[in-house]
């Protein structure tokens, strides 16, 4: 597939670019995009969560009354799981959700996941930039030039560009990464997928 590219006008430039059929058009696997999503999701969690049990709770361990005899139900101390205030039975511990993913996987559920962008036509290609100060003004004027101002986007680039970066961080529906931050999620996590010319020369290589 060829794609133009447009500079930062939303100008055709005449160049076209190829997308490599390797990464761009293989058949998509959507168990390992699963895979992949849930393993991300998973190693954000904190996983701090933490409840109090019985013997954790602050409050007395005398026994409100006798075992027998008094018509009612046997009961223990006031930090009991069956009153109010008690403790919780098998309450949230502090874990790790983290787990394990064979490279060959990821790879798969990347390399899917852009080819349901290809398939979309929700990739754009746009030529190496930078701006001259941190500007949100100017990331959405870029935005509308390449008439994707009214979607969910990820711009992808090659290296770090501070003042990229800056200029979109006050935009809830725009995400600057570089090629190192390109995952499965953050590919499926948006509508148009806008790539600089030389990210694209390293993705093409994945």
């Amino acid at each position: 597939m060829e794609l133009s590219v447009y500079n930062i006008q939303g100008q055709d430039t005449g160049r076209k670019v190829t997308l490599n059929d390797t990464v761009f058009a293989v058949e998509p696997n959507d168990h390992a995009i699963y895979l992949d999503v849930k393993q991300y999701l998973a190693n954000n969690r904190q996983g701090t969560h933490k409840s109090k049990e019985r013997s954790e709770v602050s409050g007395s361990t005398r026994k409100l009354h006798k075992q027998k005899g008094t018509g009612g139900a046997r009961i223990g101390d006031i930090n009991s799981p069956v009153l109010v205030g008690g403790g919780r039975v098998f309450g949230p511990k502090p874990r790790d959700y983290r787990f394990k993913l064979n490279k060959k996987v990821k790879s798969l559920a990347r390399k899917s996941a852009l080819t349901y962008k290809a398939q979309e036509n929700a990739i754009v290609v746009v030529e190496d930039f930078s701006f001259e100060a941190p500007k949100t003004k100017d990331f959405v004027a870029l935005t509308k030039n390449l008439q994707v101002a009214d979607k969910k986007l990820v711009l992808v680039l090659s290296d770090q560009n501070k003042n990229v970066y800056l200029s979109a961080r006050n935009l809830t529906n725009a995400r600057v990464i570089t090629i190192s931050d390109l995952n499965t999620y953050r590919v499926l996590d948006n509508k148009a997928l806008v790539i600089t010319e030389s990210a694209l020369a390293v993705i093409n290589e994945f």
